[in-house]
């Protein structure tokens, strides 16, 4: 949920409760001066009642009290309470409904005998009142309501507009570009400051971007030219007739370190790339075919080991993905199952549209499968294994949000690319 739709709605949601209890309040107090004022014209009459009887000691009807209704009834004995109002209906013949009264009842002599009376007063224009002035009140506020909120929209949407346009800018921001971020000075200082922190952050990232780029190009350069340099000469030395055995021996072990360090270093270089987004030339690559040929590359090593292999590519798995990331990732998982495969196993490559397996006979991981990709760990001790080939598996399916799963079932390790999630539902 955005944040301008959040404000919003915790603002509509005040707003709607004020408005109701404004509603109830007002047409409380409405209500309550508009009976004040029948009850005193009530007095008023009861007042006219009693200066009537005080004058002529009896009561008929008159049409002093036309507007009124007025009932007189004999009581044999004076109940305690001595003035009630009290709403009430009467039947209107003319209308044949009950309309509703305001009722005071009071007890009173005449004469010498007790009476009660109760003298009505019509609700009728008082309800009509109270309604037309509850339907404006009513209207007034609603409109007043959803300007209120149009105005707070408006207002929230003016004053947020700096931030999501910064935002917008940081989501287009590419930290392999030379060209800084450019956020504009705003009249807000908040946002002023929000954008300055976030320029020398940009700024910050873009220079060590490139200064790792650049140890990393450098370090390709100036260690890789010295290893190969010491592998030819070791390879020389190794060629020479009059090294002792034991001499032969320690040289031999100098070149197998060597290799191994110029393995190693090529597989951090090569993950490090990876990781800070080196390589930009993605396009539409075949995995299918890749795996394909890979096959045919590792035939000398299926044989070796005496491998059945099983080969089911029948449908093209196509992904957008820097084409030497994609030769990375496929023969790494083809180096891997062949690697820890037992003699005389099997490999199997299955694809699909949406998915590339690789499966290989062995027997269960002695370690936790969750660090099996991690940099370093490896299922067996064998000195020919850096540790890194399935790290970096991980790490260019991370990048182009491609789905990596091992799986161990029936005597099988199976590894499985897949297409992203969105593109599978």
């Amino acid at each position: 949920m955005k944040l301008l739709t959040k404000a919003s709605g915790i603002y509509l949601l005040f707003l709607l409760s004020l408005y109701l209890i404004t509603a109830l309040a007002f047409y409380w107090i409405t209500r309550v001066v508009i009976y004040d004022e029948v009850e005193s014209r009530l007095q008023v009459e009861k007042r006219d009642f009693e200066a009537y009887i005080q004058l002529h000691q009896a009561w008929s009807s008159s049409c002093y009290f036309v507007e009124n209704k007025i009932e007189v009834v004999p009581v044999t004995y004076k109940e305690p309470i001595t003035e009630m109002y009290k709403d009430t209906l009467i039947y209107n013949r003319y209308e044949d409904q009950d309309d509703p009264f305001r009722q005071i009842t009071f007890y009173t002599k005449i004469g010498n005998a007790d009476y009660k009376v109760s003298i009505r007063k019509s609700l009728i224009q008082t309800y009509k009142l109270i309604e037309v002035i509850t339907f404006v009140m009513v209207t007034f506020l609603s409109l007043l309501l959803i300007l209120m909120y149009w105005f707070q929209r408006r207002l929230s949407g003016n004053l947020w507009k700096p931030f999501y346009n910064t935002l917008s800018k940081i989501k287009q921001f590419d930290l392999t570009s030379v060209t800084p971020i450019d956020l504009k000075k705003e009249e807000v200082d908040e946002f002023d400051e929000l954008n300055q922190v976030l320029k020398r952050m940009a700024e910050k990232m873009q220079h060590d971007y490139r200064s790792l780029k650049e140890f990393t190009e450098n370090a390709s350069h100036e260690i890789q030219t010295p290893l190969a340099l010491i592998n030819v000469r070791v390879e020389q030395l190794l060629q020479s007739s009059s090294l002792s055995q034991q001499q032969t021996y320690w040289i031999d072990e100098i070149y197998q370190a060597s290799r191994r360090m110029s393995r190693l270093h090529q597989g951090l270089l090569l993950l490090t790339k990876i990781e800070n987004h080196q390589f930009r030339d993605a396009e539409e690559v075949n995995l299918t075919e890749l795996a394909k040929n890979k096959v045919l590359d590792f035939e000398e090593f299926l044989i070796m080991r005496q491998l059945t292999v099983d080969v089911d590519l029948k449908e093209p798995f196509l992904v957008n993905i820097s084409p030497a990331l994609a030769d990375s990732l496929v023969n790494n998982l083809l180096s891997n199952a062949i690697k820890y495969s037992k003699p005389e196993g099997i490999l199997r490559i299955f694809t699909h549209a949406r998915q590339l397996c690789i499966y290989n006979s062995g027997e269960p991981l002695k370690n936790d499968p969750e660090k099996l990709f991690d940099r370093f760990k490896k299922d067996s001790d064998g000195s020919e294994s850096l540790g890194l080939g399935l790290a970096i598996v991980k790490q260019i399916c991370e990048n182009y949000q491609l789905q990596l799963q091992y799986t161990y079932s029936y005597g099988m390790h199976c590894f499985c690319v897949s297409a992203p999630v969105s593109k599978l539902s």
